[in-house]
């Protein structure tokens, strides 16, 4: 009797021994940074522009990640999250489903489901398609009603940046219109903070909240880095604060997306796109202070969705030269020269191209006089002859369809899309495209598992590398269809 007792007890100290190493085995914190439309000429020239080394290019673990769709070789930001957030393929416009329309757990729904604190970052809408993939699942990513009602019914605790696309449904994309979102959210037990001082002083314990940046430049979204003022709140104030308002024993999950690389490389303004990936280089240097102090509990992830623009570190006007510092001379991002500049011109029934030229040299640095041989801002006639082009039809507008103009514009306004074009192209910086790229992309890690990260691998498989690092069988979870989200138990 007394042997098999003891056999009981041994028995019962291994499987405890197993269990604690289990438990220990797991990752406690969690970012995972994402660059949208960010790929290695993003990255490289932020490092040129700055002469310095980029945090998220200096960590250890070191991969490329291809990002094709399930159903395009190209994919789209919306199917890209889906496979970064829940390892599988979809289709083109599609969030948190598979093609066939059944939903799929996310990682940050694991997290949550594990104990453990979630909070989703962008400096774009908090319903656009990249956060939205880690919380969201539905059809059509233009579906923003839908999505903003199941932030509320995420529980997730923490979501901060950009506004809301259509919380009063006015789009009428939503399956059933339940009241403004907004209210709907209130009603979850979420504030919604719109002051940067009442952000500031948000501390643990105060409960779940959505942070919205006080100024929405475009489309709900955060302004641009290089047009930020220290009334906005930037991705790395928002980390720091997800970081103190989430920390505590089971741990957290922190995804911050950088948002508007990718609209600044839809538009081939490389100055505006660089800036942005220098703001989500400084969210990671805020998670690297804290891996610092949690060495063998964290885990950093850093990695893309996809390329946009298709820019290239070489133009063929410079040779082999390139000349980033004169980059420097621009001061404000395409968007806020359209909106406070362009769009007055066009106020002006008298305006000439003599009286834009001041405007271009004071925002971008552009010269009309000179030698271009020994300065070069200073422009060549032909690029003048280009501006001249551009500013007439930016007064009289044009058809956006017509395909020529297309591949000259890209749909964007002719005056500002021709300057970024010369100021990059002088600096030795090309592109190729107003949209995505399907060149894999860069993925960088520290901390625990960061090892997992190495090599060369689908975008799928950093959710699944994400799941091992948590304790959970790296697969597809599926979401019951009968049962909300948010009540699933973890299948672990």
């Amino acid at each position: 009797m007394m042997a098999r007792l003891k056999q009981v007890v041994l028995f019962s100290f291994i499987c405890i021994l197993v269990l604690a190493s289990v438990a220990q085995a797991r990752v406690k914190y969690i970012f995972y940074f994402i660059g949208d439309g960010t790929a290695l000429p993003q990255r490289i020239a932020a490092e040129k522009f700055q002469n310095q080394k980029l945090l998220m290019d200096s960590l250890p673990a070191a991969g490329m990640t291809t990002t094709y769709a399930a159903n395009r070789f190209i994919t789209g930001s919306a199917a890209a999250a889906t496979a970064l957030a829940s390892g599988v393929k979809t289709n083109i416009g599609m969030i948190g489903i598979t093609p066939d329309g059944r939903r799929v757990k996310t990682v940050a729904e694991m997290a949550r489901d594990k104990g453990m604190k979630v909070g989703i970052i962008s400096s774009v809408s908090i319903d656009h398609a990249t956060p939205a993939g880690f919380y969201a699942h539905v059809k059509k990513r233009s579906q923003y009603y839908d999505i903003e009602v199941q932030l509320a019914e995420s529980n997730f605790d923490f979501f901060g940046g950009g506004g809301l696309k259509d919380p009063t449904n006015k789009k009428h994309n939503s399956v059933a219109y339940e009241g403004d979102a907004r209210e709907i959210i209130k009603k979850a037990g979420y504030r919604i903070i719109r002051n940067k001082d009442e952000f500031l002083n948000l501390k643990k314990g105060d409960g779940k909240v959505v942070v919205i940046n006080p100024w929405l430049q475009d489309s709900a979204a955060e302004p641009y880095s290089i047009d930020q003022t220290t009334a906005d709140i930037s991705l790395a104030e928002l980390t720091s604060k997800a970081i103190e308002m989430l920390d505590n024993p089971k741990g957290f999950f922190i995804m911050v997306e950088g948002g508007k690389i990718d609209w600044a490389c839809h538009a081939n303004d490389g100055v505006s796109a660089i800036k942005d990936v220098l703001a989500l280089d400084d969210a990671v240097k805020v998670a690297y202070e804290f891996y610092k102090k949690h060495p063998k509990e964290t885990l950093i992830i850093t990695t893309g969705d996809h390329e946009t623009g298709g820019m290239t570190l070489g133009f063929a006007g410079t040779k082999y030269g390139t000349y980033f510092n004169i980059l420097k001379n621009q001061d404000m991002s395409f968007k806020r020269f359209e909106h406070d500049v362009v769009k007055k011109l066009k106020e002006r029934k008298d305006i000439t191209f003599e009286d834009v030229k001041p405007l271009i040299t004071t925002h971008f640095g552009l010269k009309f006089e000179g030698d271009p041989a020994s300065d070069p801002l200073v422009l060549k006639p032909f690029e003048v002859v280009e501006l001249v082009k551009a500013f007439a039809t930016s007064m009289k507008g044009y058809d956006k369809h017509d395909p020529q103009m297309y591949l000259l514009y890209g749909g964007y306004d002719p005056l500002t899309v021709t300057i970024t074009h010369i100021l990059n192209n002088k600096a030795g910086m090309g592109w190729t495209s107003y949209k995505h790229t399907a060149v894999p992309v860069p993925t960088t890690a520290v901390g625990k598992y960061a090892e997992l990260f190495n090599g060369y691998y689908d975008n799928t498989d950093i959710a699944k590398k994400i799941m091992r690092a948590m304790g959970i069988t790296p697969k597809v979870y599926f979401v019951q269809e009968n049962e909300p989200v948010q009540k699933i138990a973890a299948n672990f």
